[in-house]
């Protein structure tokens, strides 16, 4: 069955007929069950949780684990203690099924055994109403394999969970032939509105992600004859965070590798037999995360070379197969297997050659492997950090990278520019919105990236700055106008890039900061130009903004003018930003060309809102930038007086520490430098 390309939108786009549910129960209180438990707790405090079990001892232990969670939540300041305690609440536990029977959702997540999974889904089917959902957390199974037999398979598929499952945001949603359209949108809506990033996959044994998993795995245990356990551990973290075999040890992984990669071999071929050894093996000696071994170069290579391998063939018969998305791929491999790059990602890094070069030795080496079915250099066309929608003659952008709340890299500035110019000259285009992925960023800003590196040279620090504005360049002078849609926080680099669209809306929990001078360096981009020459006569809240880190919450940004509209819910946000693109003409005079009059900068600042000692360097910096560019004849003088600013921020020993503690995770400290 063919993945429709809508799964591909932004899943608040949805619009669902059914509701948020009131009751959900949860079939197995072993491994994952409870932690699906605490997730679904945590995210709807009032609902009410069912768990079902066999196994008495097994009910009181999952208990006892969202207990756990729970005064660990507190403890750590994740979590309020009122929350805390509305979780507790509702909390319902029965070895009998009748208990589940008023759900409007019943989630198993019992043994990985299609024979029971199948009888549970029976007896489920006989108690609850007709509109109750059923999926299951299986890792492998495919739905029509769990389904099939019920009477009314549309309302059921798979959502496979990624340990552990209240931290872990990834989750797969399989689409397959029997299953109901509505029922797969409705469950990514539901699942974005809970903070999870939902995935839709094809129907296919191990789906998108554990393929990659289990093979990756099972291609370690497959060099045991060549390389130790630590070796291919230490080897594997070039692309990982942690290595095979370290997380097998984690997750009790070995018979969840013979299971999975018998299922595959069983349906495409003796080249997935699971390694012998899982069948023997215990817990595997390695070395721990971070710790990396002096290997031999010539087996570092061979070690490279196979895993890379088996990465890479599994990820082109995802897509070749139509499996997964790239995009998808990429971002489930960082987000739910913790690799570092996602593999396609990681094939552009490296290069066409190199890659052919890895996939010719794969394919001498373990012939019945997919290889790639097309040119190598056309996976690589595909939108990374972005999901693109067409709504209403209106090209929504949704910035996403939920590993990152949003923020802002060089390669989604490249992908956001090149949609824009892609678009904009289309007649039947009205204009653009962009906006964030999720309910708690619009963007975090921008990534330190190469800055570290320019600590101490001002002009590269300059350069840099104004290379980092080329989208904000061309949204200045932008053919057709762009809303800036806040879905949740805009900070440093964020609110930069939100203060250059033509019009600013945003839903309720929005709000925005500049944490720069925290970090003892300056906003570069156009924070000390931009919303001075386009609201004036807020220049006080941006001074506290600048020099104390000051929030501006989405309602006060309403009241000074910054927005142009704060609507009443999350899901009203996109469909009001749409009609505004419709009553808006990009005229390139959005942003003040002439010098504007501000209040003066206060003077005496010395620490944040929240009383951290600040830079009195960086302060200066600060005062004397704004107060330059808002006196300037241009908005490009106003905008290079801030990119010189930004070099002369770099070229102190306030940059330097505050760089220091932030990569190092530690409060800087500005007494001793000025």
């Amino acid at each position: 069955m063919a993945i429709r390309k809508e799964n591909f939108d932004n899943p608040v786009l949805l619009s669902p007929s059914r509701g948020m549910p009131k009751s959900i129960a949860i079939i197995g209180a072993g491994t994952i069950g409870p932690d699906i438990g605490y997730y679904l707790k945590s995210a709807l405090p009032d609902l009410e949780l069912v768990l079902i079990d066999i196994n008495e001892q097994a009910l009181e232990k999952a208990v006892g684990r969202i207990d756990a969670y729970r005064e660990k939540g507190v403890k750590r300041g994740k979590i309020s203690a009122d929350l805390a305690e509305k979780i507790k609440q509702n909390i319902v536990t029965s070895t009998d099924y009748q208990s589940l029977a008023h759900c409007d959702w019943v989630l198993e997540a019992a043994t990985e055994n299609l024979k029971l999974k199948r009888e549970i889904f029976s007896t489920v089917e006989g108690l609850i109403r007709p509109d109750a959902l059923i999926t299951s957390n299986t890792s492998s199974l495919p739905a029509d394999r769990l389904f099939s037999h019920l009477k009314n398979p549309e309302r059921a598929t798979v959502t496979h969970f990624f340990a552990p499952a209240f931290q872990n945001p990834a989750v797969e949603v399989v689409e397959w032939d029997k299953g109901d359209h509505e029922v797969v949108d409705y469950l990514r809506w539901f699942f974005y509105q809970t903070g999870k990033v939902p995935m839709v996959t094809a129907d296919e044994v191990c789906f998108m992600l554990d393929r990659i998993f289990d093979n990756w795995c099972n291609e370690a245990a497959l060099l045991l004859d060549k390389a130790e356990p630590a070796e291919v551990d230490s080897v594997s973290t070039e692309f990982v965070h942690a290595g095979p075999f370290f997380v097998l040890n984690l997750a009790n992984g070995n018979p969840i590798i013979v299971e999975t990669n018998t299922l595959q071999m069983e349906e495409e071929g003796e080249h997935y037999r699971p390694a012998a050894i899982f069948e023997t093996a215990g817990r595997w000696e390695t070395v721990n995360p971070g710790v990396s071994l002096d290997v031999d170069a010539g087996k570092a290579k061979t070690i490279r070379d196979r895993m890379l391998g088996i990465l890479f063939s599994q990820s082109f018969d995802i897509i070749d197969r139509n499996i997964g998305d790239t995009a998808d791929l990429d971002l489930g491999c960082c987000i739910a297997l913790g690799f570092k790059k996602g593999p396609i990602e990681l094939m552009k890094e490296m290069g066409v050659a190199e890659v052919e070069r890895i996939m010719a030795e794969f394919a001498k080496y373990k012939p019945g492997m997919p290889q790639p079915a097309k040119p190598i250099a056309d996976y690589f066309n595909y939108k990374r950090f972005l999901l693109v929608s067409e709504i209403d003659n209106t090209v929504v952008i949704t910035l996403r990278r939920p590993e990152a709340m949003n923020a802002l890299h060089d390669e989604m500035t490249d992908e956001i520019l090149d949609v824009i110019t892609t678009n904009e000259g289309r007649d039947d285009v009205a204009g653009f919105v962009i906006t964030g992925y999720g309910t708690r960023a619009f963007c975090a800003g921008a990534d330190i990236g190469k800055f570290p590196s320019m600590l101490g040279d001002k002009q590269q620090s300059i350069e840099y700055s104004r290379a980092c504005s080329r989208l904000l360049l061309h949204l200045d002078q932008c053919k057709k106008p762009v809303v800036a849609a806040l879905n949740g926080m805009a900070l440093g680099g964020g609110l930069e890039l939100a203060t250059r669209c033509h019009a600013l809306i945003a839903a309720p929990q929005a709000w925005m900061q500049l944490p720069e001078i925290t970090l003892g360096i300056v906003p570069g981009i156009g924070a000390m130009v931009v919303p001075y020459r386009r609201w004036p006569a807020a220049a006080d809240t941006f001074h506290g903004m600048l020099l104390k880190a000051e929030k501006l919450k989405a309602k006060q940004a309403l009241e000074i003018g910054m927005l142009e509209k704060l609507v009443d819910s999350q899901d009203d946000l996109i469909p009001e930003a749409v009609k505004m693109v419709k009553t808006m003409t990009a005229t390139g005079d959005h942003i003040a060309a002439a010098p504007v009059t501000i209040s003066s900068v206060p003077a005496g600042i010395t620490e944040s809102v929240t009383g951290q000692v600040l830079s009195q360097d960086i302060i200066k910096i600060i005062t004397k930038a704004v107060n330059a560019a808002a006196a300037a004849d241009s908005l490009n003088e106003a905008l290079e007086i801030g990119y010189a600013a930004f070099g002369d921020s770099a070229c102190t020993g306030a940059a330097k520490e505050g760089i220091s503690s932030f990569m190092e995770r530690r409060k800087p400290d500005f007494a001793k430098t000025g």
